[in-house]
């Protein structure tokens, strides 16, 4: 997977970020430090680190890969799997071969830059097969710690995009990104993105005059995406705005599109829905009858047989008919729509769309068009965690005890 010149810029501020950041004796473990001066004050040796994660990813190297060649540029590096390749927990990644006085005082940040893009372009791949038909729009920044925390998982997003687009030519995948940082990774110049409630809230809680706000403060917009949840009429401001675009306004004459985003919060049904209504109208769009044969359709019958305390049965429920964005609030919004006649609206949802969630749409052929999202993020910290190990010393093969895989 190449990088254009762009994209290959924003990979490059990783270094400037870190070399801002102080010294390098200053970011690394000190036993590193400690490690480097005594190997420097008795004989500089030439070795061999292999590294490796402890689950699977998919393979998001480049940005390792940059910071060992700037700031060791005459160690060899050697890969073992391709950028955007499914890697198996505990399969080599790298063997990187060099000074060990010079590497010792880099081991901390490589080892920084590999376990968060690869699992973040794990998840990425498997929430854009999940849902090939849907556009996924990179929401994450703001969950994040910085501008490095934003390239490392951006880098991974669009790594795992395109691994799917591989793997499925029917996949759309990560089209933009809400950062201008991180927008070439996507193909972009500048950030997308819709408006926040607060711009809403500014517009004395009208989503349609927010929306007209945006289309005369910002007219380069290509698209106009209302966000129809602040006052709890998902479908009532909807229909407005789409009318007011459509037919008041006519701005589809000018070369722009409509749409709308549900970001109905977890806390209460959207507009004109509760369960029993949910359950009715994922039943009709599944063509299945009854709440726990709908379940078993999406999540698969061996996967429902063996989930015999609902577990996981009760967290596909809630995505199918529960409160917030569900499967059936984006089908109701959806008929709404096409109802009134505007069946070229888009819908864009978010909130919460992580793997899982995307596992489950995708299952249900929920009729999203676009998924803002920022939950490709791993979950837990402890799964970014790669791990190195010298495994030779001056061409003699020595690893500690339990890492002989990796010779």
């Amino acid at each position: 997977m190449s990088l254009n010149e762009a994209q290959a810029q924003v990979l490059n501020r990783l270094i400037t970020l870190v070399e801002a950041a102080g010294p390098l004796s200053a970011q690394t473990d000190k036993y590193f430090t400690n490690t480097s001066r005594i190997v420097a004050a008795h004989g500089d040796a030439q070795v061999t680190f292999a590294i490796f994660m402890r689950r699977r990813v998919v393979a998001a190297l480049e940005p390792v890969i940059r910071l060992v060649n700037h700031f060791v540029p005459d160690a060899k590096i050697k890969r073992f799997v391709e950028e955007g390749e499914v890697v198996p927990s505990e399969k080599k990644l790298l063997e990187i071969t060099g000074s060990m006085k010079r590497l010792s005082e880099i081991e901390t940040l490589m080892l920084q830059k590999i376990g968060f893009p690869c699992v973040s372009a794990n998840n990425a791949y498997e929430m854009c097969r999940a849902i090939p038909s849907a556009g996924f729009m990179d929401m994450h920044a703001r969950h994040g710690s910085g501008a490095e925390m934003n390239i490392l998982a951006a880098y991974g997003a669009k790594v795992g995009s395109e691994a799917a687009r591989l793997a499925d030519p029917t996949v759309k995948g990560f089209v933009g990104s809400s950062q201008d940082l991180t927008a070439p990774f996507f193909g972009s110049n500048g950030g997308i993105g819709t408006m926040p409630h607060a711009l809403v809230g500014y517009a004395g809680g009208d989503v349609l005059a927010a929306m007209k706000l945006f289309n005369q403060t910002i007219p380069e917009a290509k698209s106009l995406i209302a966000l129809v949840d602040y006052t709890g009429e998902e479908i009532k401001d909807a229909l407005r705005c789409a009318k007011w675009f459509y037919e008041e306004a006519k701005l589809q004459n000018h070369g722009k599109t409509f749409g709308i985003r549900l970001d109905t919060h977890g806390g209460r049904f959207a507009e004109g829905l509760d369960y029993e209504k949910s359950v009715d109208l994922v039943g009709e769009w599944l063509n299945v009858k009854g709440e726990y044969s709908i379940v078993e359709t999406v999540l698969g019958g061996r996967a429902f047989q063996m989930d015999p305390n609902n577990i996981l049965v009760d967290k596909v429920r809630r995505i199918l008919f529960g409160k917030g964005v569900s499967v059936a609030s984006i089908i109701y919004a959806r008929r709404a729509l096409d109802d009134a006649g505007y069946k070229s609206a888009m819908i864009v949802a978010s909130s919460g769309f992580d793997p899982q969630k995307c596992q489950i749409m995708g299952a249900a052929k929920a009729p999203l068009d676009m998924v803002g999202t920022g939950s490709f993020l791993p979950a837990t910290l402890t799964e970014t965690y790669a791990t190195a190990d010298i495994i030779n010393y001056d061409g003699v093969a020595r690893v500690k005890t339990g890492r002989e895989f990796l010779l």
